[in-house]
């Protein structure tokens, strides 16, 4: 889908948690490995576990910052140190494309997304809480940890790692007795299953394609090196390029403006394992100036107001990504939300409204009150 140029580029800020031993560090490593063209901003609390082979090439900024070629930039803090952070990470000449939080060791899941939600930092957005289970140890965990009950009641997406070794223990159905587990604790929550942390990076952010990689050198691109050099001894980390989990997506274009009411309400109940929404929408006669850039992750959902220019086509344009999501059922809820009236009702836009924020110009600083500002709960 072709999106303007002129419209917030935001970068999604991901919080990922989970308890010692879940894997998150491993699905961070496989993320890191597999962004394709994409620049990851990764915050972590300890560089132990992450493999930075590419440190090779890379020049460092100071005690507790890496720069990568291929464009990761991980940083060591603590919880104070966090919105600095992430307000260097968010600086246009990082290039950084999405942020990712590695919780353990730093906060609460919950005290870090809230610190998110409140950064004034105009180019980050929030990009939804991970919470990453071990599907073997899940009970244990739950015994030790009561409150990864409330982890999960908060998660946007669930990934139910190691669900290969759950066999292993000789416990036939294991594996869908702790899947149907989570999706009782969570709160309507994409729930995917995983091997190695292995999920699409699609879910999380939009994977450039690698030739428009930034930088000299990727992670792939050292891999494929050292095979070479040595054909006999693979990376450590080259188990990562197994098959994953593959996100599905679904394009909708209509060229019938949408009822807002409509759409509030499609977006209010979408169906579980639908992660993402983005694109743009025309409200048609409901507000004839603007169309509204969307950003929905988990039950998080903003909406940001630009004006239409001369000769723009007026479409909605939306991507909708998720994990078994009914792409046809959703394509015909989503033709549902269409309405061609002529003359709207005056009240229409106000559920909409709720959900636009303040946003400030960062060429002019100039900021605009484009609505009610209201975040809605976490």
């Amino acid at each position: 889908m072709s999106q303007p140029s002129s419209g917030p580029q935001q970068i999604p800020v991901v919080v990922l948690a989970g308890f010692l031993g879940s894997g998150k560090t491993t699905l961070l490593n496989h993320l890191l490995h597999h962004s394709g063209g994409s620049r990851i901003g990764a915050i972590v609390n300890d560089f132990g576990a992450i493999e930075i082979d590419a440190m090779a090439v890379a020049g460092a900024l100071g005690d507790s910052t890496v720069s990568l070629g291929n464009g990761c930039l991980c940083c060591a803090v603590d919880v104070s140190e966090l919105d600095g952070y992430l307000d260097r990470l968010a600086q246009p000449s990082a290039g950084i494309d999405v942020i990712v939080i590695e919780a353990s060791g730093l906060a609460e899941p919950q005290e870090l997304v809230r610190m998110v939600l409140a950064s004034e930092q105009p180019r980050v957005v929030y990009g939804g809480l991970v919470e990453v289970v071990d599907a073997v140890e899940f009970d244990a965990t739950r015994e030790k940890h009561p409150e990864l009950d409330r982890h999960l009641a908060l998660a946007d997406l669930v990934v139910v790692n190691k669900t290969d070794r759950v066999g292993e223990c000789g416990r036939s159905g294991e594996g869908e007795r702790v899947l149907r587990l989570v999706h009782t604790l969570t709160e309507e929550a994409a729930v995917v299953p995983a091997a190695y942390g292995r999920i699409d990076p699609e879910l999380l952010f939009d994977c450039r394609p690698a030739e428009e990689r930034i930088g000299q050198l990727s992670f792939d691109d050292l891999h494929r090196q050292h095979d070479h050099d040595d054909p006999g001894h693979p990376h450590p980390a080259h188990h990562a390029h197994h098959t994953h989990l593959h996100a599905a997506r679904l394009s909708f274009r209509s060229a019938v403006p949408m009822n807002p009411r409509r759409l509030l309400d499609f977006l209010d109940t979408r169906p579980e394992g639908l992660y993402r929404i983005k694109g743009y929408v025309d409200f048609g006669a409901a507000d004839p100036r603007n169309r509204y850039a969307v950003h929905a992750v988990g039950r998080f959902l903003r909406f940001y107001p630009e004006p239409w220019r001369a000769g723009d086509e007026r479409l909605t344009q939306l991507v909708l990504i998720g994990s078994g999501i009914d792409a046809t059922a959703l394509r015909k809820e989503l033709q549902t939300c269409t309405d061609d009236a002529p003359q709207a009702d005056e009240h229409s836009m106000w559920g909409v409204l709720r959900y636009v924020r303040h946003v400030q110009d960062t060429e002019t600083g100039v900021t605009e009150n484009l609505g009610d500002p209201g975040d809605p709960e976490v």
